[in-house]
């Protein structure tokens, strides 16, 4: 699995990560800026991988990828997305949320 977060933090240095509509939204109710989403992936120690198992996903049994991490000012914000191949190139696809912890 640390090799799939190290693909994923390379993939976001280089900018190659989007944001769905609704995790934007989620982004934006959580009062957090790309930036902080940014952030706290590139501090993540590990992510965690599963199966979708949901008909309308894009790739029938796509890993979703779960990654905890903080930003610079401590706060924790999970983020969940697949890594895709968009015109030939992988990117990271933030697809379901990005979102501030409520735990913190």
């Amino acid at each position: 699995m640390e090799l799939i977060l190290k693909k994923i933090k390379r993939l976001v240095i280089q900018g190659k990560y989007i944001f769905t509509h609704k995790a934007t939204a989620e982004r934006i109710n959580s009062g957090l800026t790309q930036e902080d989403i940014v952030e706290s992936i590139l501090n993540a120690d590990h992510v965690r991988l599963k199966k979708s198992t949901s008909q309308a996903r894009h790739i029938r049994n796509e890993k979703i990828c779960t990654i905890e991490g903080f930003t610079y000012d401590g706060i924790l914000i999970y983020t969940k997305g697949v890594i895709r191949k968009i015109d030939n190139e992988d990117e990271f696809y933030i697809m379901i949320s990005s979102k501030r912890s409520v735990y913190h």
